[in-house]
Parts: structure tokens; C-alpha cells; sequence
């Protein structure tokens, strides 16, 4: 159902693709880029045994909390957004 009742519409459809695409993509970009920040010194750099162990372990727990609140946060974002069926109205009687 769209959010004014009735049949989604091909743009509507489309629109969702999109932004499911977004949100995934964008997700894995920041799980991606976080992981390389905590885990990639202990990847890089000589550190002693515990301290390398800490940052990888931190680094695979925290990149996966990262991306399904980015999934989440954008999903919740785009159906929250819906506009009006007449842009500059917000009664559709009107």
C-alpha cells in the first residue's frame, strides 16, 4: 500500500529499490571504513599480542553494529519522508 492508500506505483517501487540500495551500500562503506580505523593498526603495525587481539575483536564486533544501524537509521529516514501527492499542499483536499 502507498502512504495515501491504494497500489505503490512503478516510481514508488523504484524510489524503495533505490534506497534499500543506498542503505546497504552505504552501510558496508561505514562498517568498511570503521574496521579499518580500530582493527587496521593491529593489521599494519608490530603491536604486542593482547593489544592486536583487542582491536580485532573490537574491530569485528563493532563494524556489523555499524552497519545494521546505517540500514536501519536510512530505511526508517526514507519511510518517515513520505511527501504529499501535491507538492506545496499538505491537505490533499485542499
Amino acid at each position: 500500500m502507498s502512504a495515501y492508500g491504494g497500489r505503490r506505483t512503478g516510481a514508488e517501487r523504484d524510489a524503495a529499490t533505490v534506497e534499500i540500495g543506498y542503505a546497504l551500500f552505504s552501510a558496508a562503506f561505514a562498517a568498511a571504513v570503521l574496521f579499518g580505523a580500530v582493527a587496521g593498526p593491529a593489521l599494519l603495525f608490530d603491536l604486542p599480542g593482547l593489544l592486536s587481539e583487542v582491536l580485532l575483536r573490537l574491530g569485528t564486533v563493532v563494524a556489523p553494529v555499524v552497519f545494521a544501524a546505517r540500514v536501519v537509521s536510512v530505511l526508517v529516514r526514507f519511510r518517515g519522508s513520505a511527501q504529499p501527492s501535491q507538492p506545496g499542499r499538505t491537505n490533499p483536499d485542499s
